[in-house]
């Protein structure tokens, strides 16, 4: 009985989670044709952080438990999930064109801050607050950077700013749409970690698959739900900004509040997903898109990765 109750609990979650990304994805591009924003620097700002919002709750809340396997492993976990089965269901769903800023910038500074992570990690088994303290100046960077693309818009599309909707309820949906995805998102974890409990998995392979898909569900759905809305900026801007701010804000803000301990076995997660940003870099550094053969190299990497976890 305990299970099927658990089982009812996770597919709440995911209802949540589906309409929550479709408001959220919809209000998001809202608010950038009303602002003459560009959709990619919402994708990496609003929807990325919005749909970061339970990696943040659930890291942080285990960094004050001090239960370090959740910790870095939902955040690597949840960056490889990202890049390997988000990014590539949604190039088999619709390939997925990616702007040269995400070529250029971005996507390299993702690898950069994943290598930070694994020498912080690995240089004395844990990111102590002061490399906590170098994360999020990192952090604030990014946020100059992201702040400075989106004064250089082009002025085509400042000049959208007259576009029809209601911003009141644009951001009634964008701010609703977080609620769901971030409570559909709790739901989902509890339920899913009781499972694996109950199944005698390791707090480490928990927040490494259950965890991480878990809280990669918004992710998840809003990424899919942007790439048939038409809206592929959102999708790629959204896995990228998510993954910056993951390693960043996440495991930044864990660490100042309290030394988050990095054990030697997550040394393979993190090569792994440094190995998926980088595969990622190669297939759209020339054609500046991501076509569905990419993205089921990318589903059969995340696939020899998953084997080696439950080996």
């Amino acid at each position: 009985m305990h299970i099927v109750i658990q089982l009812v609990l996770l597919a709440a979650g995911f209802v949540l989670l589906m309409k929550g990304a479709d408001w959220f994805v919809e209000g998001a591009s809202g608010i950038a044709d009303k602002f003459g924003i560009p959709q990619l620097v919402i994708g990496l700002t609003i929807v990325a952080m919005g749909t970061s919002l339970p990696e943040a709750a659930v890291s942080i809340a285990s960094a004050l438990k001090g239960n370090a396997g959740i910790t870095i492993g939902n955040v690597v976990g949840s960056n490889i999930l990202n890049v390997l089965v988000i990014l590539g269901l949604t190039a088999m769903i619709r390939a997925i064109p990616v702007q040269l800023s995400t070529v250029k910038y971005e996507i390299p500074f993702t690898i950069a801050v994943t290598v930070l992570l694994a020498v912080f990690g690995l240089a004395d088994n844990r990111v102590s607050r002061p490399e906590g303290g170098v994360l999020w100046a990192f952090m604030l960077l990014y946020l100059w950077y992201l702040m400075r693309m989106s004064g250089n818009a082009d002025s085509r599309e400042k000049q959208r700013a007259e576009r029809k909707g209601n911003i009141a309820r644009l951001f009634l949906m964008v701010a609703a749409g977080a609620v769901m995805i971030v409570f559909g998102s709790d739901v989902t974890v509890d339920a899913a970690t009781e499972l694996a409990v109950l199944f005698g998995m390791s707090d480490r392979v928990i927040g490494l698959t259950i965890v991480a898909f878990g809280t990669s569900l918004p992710e998840l759905v809003t990424s899919v739900t942007a790439a048939l809305k038409g809206k592929a900026d959102i999708a790629v801007g959204n896995i990228v900004g998510s993954n910056i701010f993951n390693i960043l804000f996440v495991v930044g803000t864990s660490a100042l509040i309290t030394p988050v301990e990095y054990r030697g076995e997550f040394l393979v997660d993190s090569v792994a997903a440094i190995a998926a940003a980088v595969f990622l870099l190669i297939c759209v550094v020339r054609r500046r898109r991501l076509g569905r053969l990419g993205g089921a190299a990318m589903l059969a990497g995340y696939g020899v990765y998953f084997a080696y976890l439950i080996r």
